[in-house]
């Protein structure tokens, strides 16, 4: 019997999700490589605008006791997703943009005068805080995550690995090697993470774990899979 290919998700799959990737004819590992803890916080003064640029800032946010007065003020936030889960808990989201990058400039011309409530993780990278300050646009960020590596030692034959975040890359490298695998990367700046260690490299059209599935598919051309983003909603 030939060998299926093996894919590696460095964080673990929704069960529907890891069954495309099972029913489309390969195996999978899965193990999270990365543990979030949310932090509680409190928030200084009320804010005309929330600015998110991950669903685990939504969740934390979700579980503070001001969450209530939270969702009556307007959103702008980084990645689908993260709209998604901001909309679906009641928040409206006035821009979204895929890349930090992105959403700058739009902060910059369209949000200039209001006071923004920055949530953030403890690995949050400088882009919107340094567009801000440039524009002297007035913010307060809040801790409301925390990032914490959690790396195992995969020994499984691997063919493609699953990266989520450019600290999940770090936290994989510390106990494994890359040599042979593509590695499919939600976005660019996962995939900066991995400059110097391969050019095997795929990167998502959207960041979603839905895109990465797909090209999962796409990539090794397996026979008979047949992708639906219908069959993958969350």
């Amino acid at each position: 019997m030939e060998n299926k290919i093996s894919i590696v998700s460095t964080k673990k799959l929704q069960s529907n999700q890891k069954d495309f990737i099972l029913n489309a004819g390969f195996s999978v590992v899965e193990a999270d490589f990365i543990k979030i803890s949310l932090l509680p916080f409190q928030l200084k003064k009320l804010p005309d605008l929330l600015l998110f640029t991950s669903q685990n800032a939504v969740e934390s946010v979700l579980n503070n006791e001001k969450a209530a007065i939270l969702k009556t003020i307007p959103a702008i936030c980084v990645g689908i997703k993260t709209k998604q889960l901001l909309e679906k808990n009641g928040f409206r989201v006035l821009a979204m943009e895929e890349y930090a990058q992105d959403l700058a400039p739009i902060i910059q011309q369209k949000f200039s005068k209001k006071h923004i409530a920055f949530f953030a993780g403890n690995l949050r990278r400088n882009t919107l805080p340094e567009a801000m300050q440039e524009k002297d646009i007035s913010f307060d960020e809040y801790l409301v995550y925390q990032n914490d590596e959690s790396s195992v030692t995969i020994e499984a034959k691997t063919d493609g690995i699953l990266f989520f975040s450019p600290s999940g890359v770090k936290s994989y490298l510390k106990n494994n090697t890359i040599t042979h695998q593509i590695c499919f990367c939600i976005g660019t700046t996962t995939a900066d993470a991995l400059k110097g260690i391969t050019q095997n490299i795929v990167i998502a059209n959207q960041q979603t774990v839905e895109d990465l599935i797909k090209l999962i598919c796409l990539t090794f051309k397996v026979q008979g899979s047949k992708f639906s983003e219908n069959n993958l909603k969350l």
